[in-house]
C-alpha cells in the first residue's frame, strides 16, 4: 500500500459521487433506484486525511458519510463489466461531507451543499484495487470514537465495476479520477469539535482511519447568493430519521384496535355487499386459495410488484437484498403483505425461508396471485398465505422482484399501501380506509337484520316480504331487537 499523496490528488480531474447504493441505505431513504444516479463534486473539494472541515456559518446540518472511494488507474471509455475493474488503480476511504442547509439551492447538483474545499477528504492509505475482490470489501464509520456505520460491498444495488463501465459509456475516466460509491445506513450530522472517521478494509489491507475534525465557520454568506435554511424534511434526512432528528414521529397508517374488532366480527360477504351499494364493485383479490381458510384476517395492506423476467434485468434487480427481500424484511406486526405476480402460476413468488421471516416480523398475512415454492412448510406456519397455486420454480423463472410499497394489482384488484385487507373462507377484500368505519357499522347492523331474517325463516316464515324486509316485518324487527339488545 501507498499513502494517498498530493500528487494523486492532483491527478484528480473528476469527482463523481454515486447517490444510493447500499440496500442498508435504500431502505433508510425509502426509495431504491432502478439504476445508478451521479452527481459532481469539484476536485478542490479534495483533502488528505487527517485534516479539518469547516461547518460553514449559518449552517445547521453538515452531513458525513462513510464511503469506498475508487482511484482510476489507467483510462477508461466505453469499457464492459467483464473489464470495467481493471481500469481502477485503487481503493480507499473517504468522507462525502455536505451540509444540508445548502440542498435547496441548486435542484439536485448538489454543487454548493456538497463541493465546499475539504468536502471530500479521502485517504490514508491506497489499497490496489488488483489485490482485493471488489465485493469483499468493508467499511466503517466512527462518530466521536463510536461506531455508526459498518456494511460490505456483497450485495450493493451497484457493483464497482458496473459504475465504472456505466460512467465510462459517455465520459472518459481518467488516471487519478475519483469515484465515491455511495454510503450505508448510519451517516448523520457533525457537530464544531467532533471527530469523524472512516476505514476501508479488504482481507488482510487497510486505508487506515480517515480522520475529519470538525470546526466551526465564521464568515457568513454574503447576501447576493443562496444563504442556508433547514427544515425538518432535510434535519429528518441528515440525521437519518425522525427520532435521530429529535423530531416527533411521523405518522403512519394505524388500524385502530376497535375498528379491526369490528372488521374481524363481520363476514367478507356483508362487506361485499356494503362497498356494492357505494359502488365499489372490483375490490376482491379473487381466485386464491389459503393455507388457513379456518381464518379471518384483518390488516393494512404492504405490496410488492414482480414484473416478467428478463434476464439481463434479473442480473440487476434478481440478486442480493432485491425487493422481496426488502418487501418481507420490513412488513411490520399485524400488516399484510400483498404481491402482483400478474397471476402468473408458473413459478413461487414466496417460499418457506421468507415467509418465516415474514411471520416472525408479525405478518399478519402474505396474499400473492402467483405460486407459493415449499408449500407445504408454508402451509404449516401459523401465518395464512393465500395463493393460486404450488409451484417447485425458484425465483427467476417466470419473474423479478422490483419495487415494493407501490400501488399493485392483485387477482384482478387494485391494492394501495394502507388499504384495509379482510380475508376469510368467503373471499379477500380491499376496504379503502376513509370508509371503513361507516361501513363496517352497518355491516354489523346488516347481520343482526339478517340474524332476525334466517331466525324467521326457521321457524317457517316465507321470504316474500321478509327478504328484504317491508315495512311489517321492520316493525317486527324492532321489536326483536328490543328483546334480544345489541
Amino acid at each position: 500500500m501507498e499513502p494517498v499523496t498530493d500528487h494523486i490528488l492532483a491527478g484528480a480531474r473528476k469527482v463523481i459521487a454515486v447517490h444510493i447504493n447500499y440496500p442498508s441505505r435504500a431502505i433508510q431513504r425509502g426509495r431504491t433506484p432502478e439504476q445508478p444516479s451521479y452527481f459532481l463534486k469539484p476536485p478542490s473539494s479534495l483533502a488528505l486525511g487527517g485534516s479539518a472541515v469547516e461547518r460553514p456559518a449559518g449552517c445547521e446540518l453538515l452531513g458525513y458519510e462513510g464511503e469506498i472511494a475508487l482511484v482510476m488507474g489507467r483510462p477508461a471509455r466505453r469499457v464492459g463489466l467483464e473489464d470495467a475493474w481493471s481500469h481502477v488503480g485503487w481503493v480507499t476511504a473517504s468522507n462525502d461531507l455536505g451540509v444540508y442547509d445548502l440542498r435547496y439551492a441548486d435542484k439536485g447538483s448538489n454543487l454548493r451543499s456538497k463541493g465546499g474545499d475539504g468536502f471530500t477528504p479521502v485517504g490514508p492509505a491506497l489499497i490496489p484495487a488488483d489485490a482485493v475482490d471488489p465485493s469483499a470489501l468493508r467499511v466503517r464509520t466512527w462518530h466521536n470514537g463510536e461506531l455508526v456505520q459498518d456494511d460490505t460491498t456483497e450485495d450493493l444495488l451497484f457493483p464497482f465495476a458496473r459504475l465504472v463501465a456505466d460512467l465510462s459509456q459517455l465520459l472518459t475516466l481518467e488516471p487519478g479520477d475519483i469515484i465515491l460509491t455511495g454510503t450505508p445506513a448510519g451517516a448523520s450530522v457533525a457537530q464544531p469539535g467532533d471527530v469523524v472517521e472512516v476505514e476501508v478494509t479488504g482481507g488482510e489491507f487497510s486505508s487506515g482511519r480517515l480522520t475529519t475534525t470538525v470546526t466551526e465557520g465564521t464568515t457568513p454568506f454574503a447576501d447576493f447568493g443562496a444563504r442556508p435554511k433547514a427544515d425538518d424534511t432535510q434535519r429528518e434526512e441528515a440525521y437519518g430519521s425522525r427520532e435521530a432528528a429529535g423530531l416527533p414521529a411521523a405518522v403512519v397508517p394505524v388500524l385502530a384496535p376497535e375498528l379491526k374488532k369490528k372488521l374481524e366480527s363481520v363476514a367478507t360477504a356483508t362487506l361485499s355487499s356494503q362497498l356494492r351499494k357505494r359502488g365499489l364493485n372490483n375490490v376482491s383479490i379473487d381466485g386464491l386459495q389459503a393455507t388457513r381458510p379456518d381464518r379471518r384476517v384483518v390488516g393494512l395492506a404492504r405490496t410488492l410488484r414482480y414484473v416478467p423476467n428478463r434476464e439481463d434485468l434479473f442480473k440487476i434487480h434478481g440478486g442480493g437484498f432485491n425487493a422481496q427481500k426488502r418487501a418481507i424484511d420490513s412488513v411490520n406486526e399485524g400488516e399484510i403483505l400483498v404481491m402482483e405476480a400478474r397471476g402468473e402460476k408458473g413459478t413461487g413468488t414466496v417460499g418457506d425461508i421468507l415467509a418465516m421471516r415474514a411471520q416472525v416480523r408479525g405478518a399478519a398475512a402474505i396474499i400473492t396471485d402467483g405460486g407459493v415454492r415449499d408449500y407445504s412448510a408454508v402451509a404449516g406456519l401459523d401465518m395464512p398465505t393465500y395463493f393460486a397455486n404450488p409451484h417447485p420454480a425458484v425465483l427467476g423463472r417466470r419473474h423479478i422482484p422490483w419495487d415494493t410499497d407501490i400501488t399493485i394489482a392483485c387477482g384482478g384488484a387494485t391494492v394501495q399501501p394502507g388499504d384495509i385487507i379482510v380475508a376469510d373462507s368467503d373471499g379477500i377484500l380491499v376496504i379503502p380506509p376513509a370508509i371503513a368505519e361507516e361501513l363496517v357499522d352497518e355491516c354489523i347492523e346488516q347481520e343482526k337484520e339478517e340474524a332476525f331474517i334466517l331466525e324467521m325463516v326457521k321457524q317457517g316464515n316465507s321470504v316474500d316480504g321478509l327478504y328484504p324486509m317491508n315495512a311489517q316485518w321492520r316493525a317486527r324487527y324492532a321489536e326483536w331487537v328490543g328483546t334480544h339488545g345489541d
